[in-house]
């Protein structure tokens, strides 16, 4: 695989698997625009990658629940580099443990702060919503691009306390993807939603049962994001592409 003159955004990038997008397109030459809220980390693993040779990186701060904010994004990345070739939406997280919420305090659903579910449909939902909006401006532009989305096996298994996350999820998998290749097909412009099973960037992930009896290595996810961005991948569009070692397909037990 070979981005030379390709750039990509990878929000959530100071760390997991927005992370590993952003320095796996770098070191296969690529140009990326790391996007997170944590102005320190960032700068570190911009300058890490820079360092490291192939393509270029900067960071932009964004809040992806910030309108503005992901517009300076899209200027940004086009300002310095010219294109927006790859639009990877990895930031996101399940609300009540991003949010930290105490399950004695608020134990079941209806008990936790609606401010807690606001954050997380804004962070997951909103916020590749916002972004497929701004960047399909320059991609319509240019006549070429890739939205990656970024969904869950929760999208399809449900969660009966955090109900932000397969919501949102849910939402990515099927409606914004499809919605945007129907829209892409105009321009030239792919879609598709990668929806991993457990993946260690959690040493918890562990617990959950696969059929292949392990959780995903988060290389793999990233070489399936890599394979579809690729020439190799090109005919893939509007598709929610499980990596989830066989959960989906488990027997369910209640």
């Amino acid at each position: 695989m070979n981005f030379k003159s390709k750039t990509a955004i990878s929000t959530g990038a100071a760390s997991g698997l927005g992370l590993l997008f952003a320095q796996n397109f770098a070191a296969l030459g690529g140009n990326v625009v790391l996007c997170d809220v944590n102005e320190v980390v960032l700068k570190e693993k911009v300058a890490e990658i820079n360092q490291a040779g192939g393509g270029k990186a900067i960071g932009v701060v964004c809040d992806v629940r910030d309108y503005a904010q992901v517009c300076n994004v899209r200027d940004e990345a086009v300002r310095t580099f010219g294109s927006i070739d790859v639009m990877a939406n990895f930031a996101g997280g399940t609300a009540v443990r991003m949010q930290k919420v105490d399950r004695q305090a608020h134990p079941e659903f209806p008990d936790v702060p609606i401010e807690v579910y606001d954050w997380g449909i804004d962070v997951n939902l909103k916020g590749p919503f916002y972004f497929a909006h701004a960047v399909l401006k320059q991609m319509r532009e240019q006549n070429s691009g890739l939205i990656i989305n970024i969904g869950s096996i929760t999208g399809a298994e449900g969660d009966k306390y955090g109900m932000d996350y397969p919501t949102s999820k849910a939402a990515l998998m099927y409606g914004l993807t499809k919605s945007i290749a129907q829209f892409g097909s105009s321009y030239n412009i792919r879609c598709v939603c990668v929806s991993p099973g457990p993946v260690l960037t959690r040493a918890a992930m562990a617990n959950m049962k696969t059929m292949l009896g392990r959780a995903a290595e988060p290389q793999e996810i990233i070489d399936l994001c890599l394979f579809i961005a690729s020439d190799k991948g090109q005919f893939i569009n509007g598709e929610n592409i499980m990596i989830d070692g066989g959960r989906n397909a488990m027997k369910r037990g209640i």
